[in-house]
């Protein structure tokens, strides 16, 4: 390995993520607004629901429909919160630990954000129809300040992945339908963070690596239905991504000088988590509608981001497997005018004493309220609020720059995430044709 790649190693060994945005609303990095109807009974029966608009949750939710449809919806996504420094601390060499410095307090570090999506499904005959969905399932900006009490654990995070998913959904029999789905995702991304100099008087320098690739998943689910309930099950897999691009490293003075560099070709991969969602719709009355869902997410495969060459490194994550939970009503007023709404559950993946600033999440509660309105016989009006509390967390990773190097930096990140949460508008509408 070159002179050039090795100052490259001991510099991205430091890194602490990759793809990673903030906590938002689903769960990590995750974003789950992928239709208005759902976000307004908070995202409790849509395994189990039909038409375009339930795509991306079962691709067996258009099997069987007599016309075809198509589900347009955009979300704006209002975050709020404080991450807050308790006492971080560093290590330059041949010190001693001593404060971080810089501002105690970043507030609203998340960037606020509009998410589209859209499905359209045509039927092939009484039982087989076709469909695409695109979706953006894991999207987030993060900003700090140059003076952050964090910069050494992240600056910028920016993450874009498009969803792109072909679908077909058969009627097997008149209580039961089938569907699969190709999900063919496109992400770009990018991070950067501030690196310490040997003399804290000196300013700081900086790493950003950035790349983007085409990976390909899959889905596929059932529902079983009879005159008052449906039950719906689907899979979605996880996806493996491979991210190629560069790493540039500026802003190092005296010794550290020779590791300014730019390495292109890096090649970084990591996986996205497969879910398990379980769901079902009770007609208990003409008028009333109970919803349920649970989704189990395997983000355990989010166990690290490994570079490739010439870098040979890999940056830990261990996130862990969790669940959400969620559950809602819906209420025909008149033949026009429905009205939902609905609580989910959600845990995050990130583990205390692994936590950074990077992806401040936490547990939280998810609130719906909703309504459509059938303007025509034709056309559907959807509209949602959504406000998501999250629970204090802290951000406690211990981190290194120049690692395995003679200028090891240690990094000791102390500080909470508070008075966090979010308020999202959606507004979206549905067309029969």
């Amino acid at each position: 390995m070159s002179p050039r790649n090795r100052a490259a190693l001991s510099v991205a060994a430091s890194m602490t993520g990759l793809v990673v945005a903030g906590s938002a609303h689903a769960q990590a990095f995750y974003l789950q607004e992928q239709s208005t109807r759902a976000a307004g009974r908070a995202f409790s029966g849509e395994t189990a629901d039909t038409g375009a608009a339930s795509l991306w949750w079962n691709p067996a939710a258009i099997a069987g429909i007599e016309k075809a449809e198509a589900s347009a919806n955009v979300s704006l996504i209002l975050p709020k919160g404080d991450v807050v420094d308790n006492g971080t601390v560093i290590r330059r060499p041949g010190g001693t630990f001593a404060p971080v410095g810089g501002s105690s307090t970043s507030r609203d570090p998340i960037n606020k954000g509009v998410l589209p999506s859209g499905a359209i499904a045509v039927p092939l005959g009484d039982r087989l129809a076709v469909g695409l969905a695109v979706t953006s399932p894991y999207s987030f900006t993060t900003d700090y300040s140059a003076d952050s009490w964090a910069r050494y654990s992240a600056d910028r995070t920016y993450l874009r992945t498009f969803d792109i998913q072909p679908s077909v959904g058969v009627a097997v029999t008149d209580w039961l339908r089938i569907g699969g789905a190709a999900n063919v995702q496109h992400v770009d991304a990018s991070l950067s963070n501030a690196l310490p100099n040997l003399a804290a008087a000196l300013p700081d320098g900086s790493q950003k690596l950035e790349g983007g690739g085409w990976d390909v998943g899959w889905t596929a689910g059932v529902q079983m239905h009879n005159d008052w309930a449906t039950v719906g099950v689907s899979y979605k897999s996880a996806i493996k991504h491979t991210l190629k691009g560069d790493l540039t490293v500026s802003g190092l003075l005296g010794p550290l000088a020779a590791r300014n560099t730019t390495v292109s070709g890096v090649e970084a991969t990591f996986y996205t988590p497969a879910q398990i969602m379980i769901g079902g719709r009770f007609r208990l009355t003409d008028a009333l509608t109970l919803n349920a869902q649970t989704i189990r997410s395997t983000w355990d495969q989010f166990d690290a981001i490994r570079l490739g060459a010439p870098l040979n490194t890999a940056l830990p994550e261990n996130y862990r497997n969790i669940w959400s939970y969620a559950t809602g009503i819906d209420y025909a007023v008149s033949p026009r005018l429905t009205v939902r709404g609905g609580v989910q559950r959600t845990l995050t993946p990130t583990r205390d004493g692994e936590r950074d600033a990077r992806v401040p999440d936490a547990n939280r509660w998810n609130y719906g309220l909703g309504a459509s309105f059938d303007v025509t016989p034709h056309f559907a009006l959807d509209a949602a609020a959504n406000y998501v509390d999250f629970a204090d967390a802290s951000i406690d990773r211990l981190t290194a720059a120049y690692a395995g190097t003679a200028a090891q930096t240690p990094v000791a990140l102390n500080g909470t995430l508070e008075n966090a949460h979010a308020v999202v508008l959606s507004l979206g509408g549905r067309v029969r044709f």
